[in-house]
């Protein structure tokens, strides 16, 4: 009998490429092209080609664990599940449901995401629920819903982009963290139009780009706000759009007006003949856009350096408009919807926000509970980490990996270690399962059934194609389980579908409206952009929202608000001991905390451990040589890597990427100072020095 393929996505960026997973004869899966999925259309990264050899049971979980005697051993279900259960209703008995915590992840499916947020809620009846997407682009999400009244990545699809005049790219190395997206942009430059890409370092995106802007690490801020300035000084604005489209352009005027281009040249080291060049093709096209990604976002200013790049967007009419706007590349598998449907600690399903009573009686109509029973807002991710041992006592967390991708990641450890009781849901043993009192091994994206929805807000269903090893369950299945333990024994259905079924009525009416969105249309339509209701009228199906703000924004008068901010020093400046900037991202072969690419003999080839990038000027002055280690010392710890030695960065900054435990971990040094309104850490910026430590026997 011939194997069956079973199209479904990528298990890994918010791109979610399409892709064919077929079982082979031999055992094993073979992970094919798939053409007809517009945003890849057939191409795959390295990590996506090797994702099926992380299925192997010879490098994940296939029983759960138990810690006995100091060492984690081998359990039953039933066993694992009774003492998860018991522990968190000793713990709420002994110190109230606000002792238990609830940590989630940016990979877990919209059903999975879901159910974790009601179970928090109407199970353990605490507040304290966060997520790693909290980490992601929670700044461009509060900038976006400040300015337009709703956050969604992107609001258009990835095709507008090569149709546009000129796109700025601030603090993305898409050739490296979305390579398939890169086509895009190169049909972009094919196509007449030009790539600003913003970056401290000449990544292998800036390579591409028609023009490279390097500022000094947490200067985007007095970057953008020059660029407006230039842009008014010059004539540029659209002030018929201003007038008709927008409110508070006076006060972003004037904040503006305060940053003239020496002195934005002196913040942040890009010259004044660049910016003018930047305002010039920006504005020149009949169309454009700014797209942001982590460097921007990932800073104690974030949301409003995010909202200083869409005041640039207004000011030149250009959002809200064909082929213009501004965008936020989402970076984790389902971090757009995993911040939609109730793993954050502020936010219902369908993004709505928990505070509003209008919006817990909606929620907690489809749940039938009182909504006065509904815990209010939470802590954010890294206060709930930093809770950890104190106020919370014991924690549940899905798909996350904290010891390796937080800030100031050895207090997390430490934390996580200081708890009573903490239970792991993962595919893998992670550096944070190892920790645990309990470990669960649960399923994987090509074994299971569920939604995502990508960086463009389109709505996907990834399909089960392979069964499961015995002895792995679902997350779902886990949420199942433990609600019916601790007493609550309808409402966590263990299929995906039903409780699909459930978010698509708990998100009716409200921002992220999935309502009108079945299994059957994402499977026939290729995916659908929320939002999404329920049709009305003539019209017997809703054809989903690809391109928003068009007519209006999501605002109650229409109008998108410009936000005033003017610039502000990182939260940890250079001094005489800590004389450089550290920043940190990804490189191509691994993903986030590297828990599952680390799994994979040919990521690992290509990319084995971390190393520390520093200027050939830098380098002579601290008598580093290329390979040699090189200890990177930050107020919160020390990181030992070996040097790289290259021109592409500034020599002020050190780079060091993330996804690795150990002596090599980046998030050992980062600074967990948060935005105000977003509560994002500044992992972009922080000051350290460099000590060379001599080459090793």
């Amino acid at each position: 009998m011939e194997n069956t393929s079973t199209p479904t996505h990528c298990p890994y960026c918010a791109l979610q490429c399409g892709m064919n997973i077929t079982p082979l004869p031999q055992g094993g899966v073979e992970v094919t092209e798939r053409p007809d999925f517009p945003v890849n259309r057939g191409a795959l990264c390295g990590k996506g080609r090797t994702a099926a050899q992380v299925l192997s049971p010879a490098v994940r979980l296939t029983t759960p664990l138990v810690r006995e005697g100091g060492r984690l051993v081998e359990a039953d279900w039933p066993r694992a599940l009774d003492r998860i259960a018991g522990q968190l209703a000793r713990t709420r008995e002994r110190y109230g449901p606000d002792a238990l915590g609830v940590f989630g992840g940016g990979g877990l499916t919209n059903e999975k995401a879901y159910a974790l947020g009601k179970f928090a809620r109407v199970v353990l009846g605490t507040s304290q629920i966060d997520y790693n997407g909290r980490f992601c682009m929670s700044s461009a999400a509060a900038a976006g819903t400040k300015a337009f009244g709703l956050d969604r990545g992107l609001p258009f699809p990835l095709e507008d982009i090569p149709r546009t005049g000129c796109v700025i790219l601030v603090g993305s190395n898409l050739a490296e963290t979305m390579p398939p997206s890169l086509r895009f942009f190169s049909e972009l430059r094919e196509n007449g139009g030009t790539l600003i890409v913003v970056d401290p370092r000449r990544t292998r995106t800036a390579d591409q780009a028609d023009l490279h802007l390097a500022p000094r690490p947490g200067t985007d801020l007095a970057l953008a706000l020059g660029l407006l300035h230039l842009v008014v000084a010059e004539g540029r604005t659209d002030e018929e759009y201003i007038r008709e489209r927008t409110t508070g352009w006076a006060e972003a005027r004037a904040a503006a007006m305060a940053h003239w281009p020496e002195y934005v040249e002196r913040i942040t080291g890009v010259p004044v003949p660049q910016l003018r060049q930047a305002v010039r093709m920006f504005c020149e096209p009949e169309a454009a856009m700014v797209l942001t990604a982590r460097g921007p976002e990932q800073q104690s200013k974030g949301t409003d350096t995010v909202g200083a790049w869409i005041n640039l967007c207004l000011a030149t009419g250009r959002a809200g408009r064909p082929l213009s706007g501004y965008g936020c590349l989402t970076g984790q598998g389902n971090g757009q919807g995993g911040r939609e449907h109730g793993q954050k600690a502020d936010q219902l399903p369908g993004y709505r926000k928990l505070d509003d009573p209008a919006a817990r009686r909606h929620v907690a109509g489809v749940w039938g509970v009182d909504p006065d029973t509904l815990p209010g807002p939470g802590r954010s991710a890294y206060e709930l980490l930093d809770a950890l041992g104190g106020d919370v006592r014991a924690l549940l967390l899905m798909g996350s990996n904290p010891v390796v991708s937080a800030p100031h990641a050895a207090h997390v450890e430490e934390r996580l270690r200081s708890l009573d009781f903490l239970a792991v849901a993962d595919v893998v043993l992670s550096e944070t399962a190892e920790l645990a009192d309990v470990v669960l091994p649960v399923t994987q994206w090509a074994e299971e059934t569920g939604t995502t929805t990508s960086l463009e807000g389109r709505v996907l269903l990834r399909r089960q194609a392979v069964t499961a090893p015995p002895g792995v369950h679902s997350d779902l299945y886990v949420l199942h389980e433990l609600a019916g333990r601790l007493g609550v024994e309808k409402g966590f259905p263990a299929d995906p579908e039903e409780v699909f079924e459930e978010l698509r009525r708990a998100s009716a009416g409200g921002p992220a409206d999935y309502s009108g969105i079945t299994y059957r249309r994402l499977t026939e339509e290729n995916g659908v952009f929320w939002p999404c209701p329920v049709a009305g009228g003539p019209e017997p199906v809703h054809p989903g929202t690809p391109r928003l703000f068009l007519d209006r924004f999501a605002t109650p008068d229409g109008r998108a608000r410009f936000v005033a901010a003017g610039y502000r020093a990182t939260a940890e400046e250079p001094d005489a001991e800590y004389p450089l900037l550290l920043t940190t991202g990804r490189v191509v072969a691994q993903y986030q905390s590297g828990a599952q690419t680390r799994r994979v003999a040919e990521l690992n080839a290509a990319a084995p451990g971390p190393f520390v990038e520093l200027h050939p000027r830098l380098a002579a002055r601290l008598g580093a040589a290329d390979g040699e280690p090189v200890a990177v010392v930050s107020r919160r710890g020390r990181a030992v890597a070996p040097a790289r030695i290259t021109d592409t960065i500034r020599p002020d900054t050190v780079f060091m990427p993330f996804h690795w435990p150990g002596e090599g971990r980046a998030n050992t040094l980062t600074n967990p100072a948060l935005d105000p309104t977003s509560r994002m850490p500044e992992f972009k910026s922080c000051a350290v020095r460099v000590e060379v430590l001599g080459p090793r026997q």
